[in-house]
């Protein structure tokens, strides 16, 4: 008859579901049962966290295999220390022995989590990220006694008033040789995290504008990859889909449709180093024999117990043209804008402050209010109540609403006209002692008196 009849381990939940986060305690008991007395060497408690992959893929006629492991910690308590009091030293194996008397024995344990980052327990086809307790009970010339119990680890998400906003998005497509014209699609999904079981609210506006039929189609995909030695492996799987009626050409057509997460599916992670698993919310039109157009959301699958809001019920649309939005894109608007008030009397929404204060609401018509300008001199020419027949000058034309930078300076008033400015006459040339204008009877000198001419000498010289 074996002297351990039972040997158990189990850990006190800290919450309904049953799942840990980082920096969580960990408390439980191990539970040994024994039908006679029994010399143990040692009892201990591990609590771990490991990520393992494996696969094999051939080349050739050799096959390769990948593997890796990433360990994120290892915890330990020995619930029976060896050299304790009470231990009686067996010469054969060289380690002392604890006496342990017939009976149910409860050993109590405690672990704290590590506060670090770490990814959600995952089990896939070609690895696994598995939290456990393990207890090891050791006695000489026996086989060790184990027991295990792994832990539903849920990671912690950051940013969850970001992950709760609605998405938007736009695409177009111009058809090919075998078609004219194109076609516009805007579509919005509520938010971006979900919890499995949860319900995807989406929209989507089509416009039509070619010669061919399409469908609004929505897909929620997983992709899996595993990565070890430089080698990775793939794995892509529809989780769900929704169609909706065929647009014809030349129609708009609007879509509202919702999505159910089945309750098993896994969760996304995407902080582990050789495992992640994404998931994708495709919105795209099937057209026949051509490229389909379509957008893509992120979108985050975490517990329940950490999505916050799950129940939230907003409205998904149709959302209006957004001035704020991606060029190109007019019905695209900033997810961090928060959703307009689709259902007729909603609940007003207001969205997270942003980084600065509120700036006054822009004044719109200022063409159509002009600043007041002072009465004109000489009245309305277009007043119907003046009968003054004087003729006025032409109005002035209209003047742009510009913002004065200043006081305007009028110049002083004056009844006098300005002159022209005067000029000072040219210089004339110096006066002669003789005035002849002056002398209009007599005759004038002659040349030789004005310029008489000298007398050449003569020269000795022959």
């Amino acid at each position: 008859m074996p002297a351990v009849n039972s040997f158990t381990i189990n850990y006190d939940a800290v919450n309904e579901e049953g799942t840990f986060s980082q920096g969580d305690t960990v408390t439980g008991q191990v539970i040994l049962s024994l039908s006679k007395e029994t010399k143990a060497q040692r009892l201990f408690v591990k609590a771990k966290g490991d990520a393992n992959v494996h696969w094999t893929r051939k080349h050739g006629e050799r096959t390769h295999t990948y593997s890796a492991h990433r360990r994120y910690f290892k915890l330990k308590e020995f619930l029976i220390p060896e050299g304790t009091e009470g231990n009686v030293p067996n010469f054969l194996s060289g380690f002392p022995e604890t006496v342990l008397p017939e009976g149910t024995h409860v050993y109590k344990f405690s672990f704290r989590i590590p506060s670090e980052n770490m990814p959600s327990s995952f089990r896939g086809s070609h690895g696994k990220i598995v939290y456990k307790l393990e207890a090891k009970l050791s006695r000489s010339w026996r086989m060790d006694s184990t027991a295990e119990k792994e832990l539903n680890f849920v990671s912690k998400l950051c940013s969850f008033s970001a992950l709760q906003l609605p998405q938007v998005g736009s695409t177009e497509k111009k058809m090919g040789m075998f078609s004219k014209g194109q076609v516009h699609m805007d579509a919005t999904v509520n938010k971006t995290v979900y919890a499995p079981g949860e319900t995807i609210l989406m929209s989507a506006k089509v416009n039509n504008a070619s010669s061919r039929d399409m469908t609004p189609k929505f897909s929620l995909v997983r992709s899996v990859q595993f990565r070890a030695q430089g080698d990775t492996k793939n794995e892509e799987y529809t989780v769900e889909k929704v169609t909706d009626k065929v647009v014809k050409p030349h129609t708009q057509h609007e879509v509202k449709c919702e999505m159910k997460i089945p309750t098993d599916e896994m969760p996304s992670i995407e902080n582990c180093e050789i495992i992640s698993v994404t998931h994708q919310l495709k919105a795209y039109l099937d057209i026949s024999f051509a490229f389909d157009p379509e957008i893509i959301f992120p979108v985050v699958i975490s517990h329940p117990t950490l999505v916050f809001g799950a129940n939230n019920t907003w409205p998904v649309g149709p959302y209006p043209v957004a001035a704020f939005g991606p060029y190109g894109y007019p019905g695209a608007q900033s997810p961090s804008a928060p959703p307009p008030a689709y259902p007729s009397n909603p609940q007003p929404y207001y969205g997270p402050p942003g980084p600065y204060a509120p700036q006054p609401p822009p004044i719109y018509g200022a063409h159509s209010n002009p600043v007041p300008q002072g009465p004109s001199p000489y009245g309305s020419p277009f007043s119907p109540s003046s009968s003054s027949t004087m003729l006025h000058p032409p109005p002035p034309a209209p003047m742009f609403n510009v913002p004065p930078s200043g006081p305007q300076v009028q110049p002083p008033f004056s009844s006098v006209s300005p002159s022209a400015p005067t000029f000072n006459p040219m210089p004339s040339a110096p006066d002669m002692s003789t005035d002849f204008l002056s002398q209009t009877n007599d005759v004038p000198p002659a040349y030789t008196s004005l310029f008489p001419s000298s007398t050449p000498e003569k020269s000795d010289t022959k």
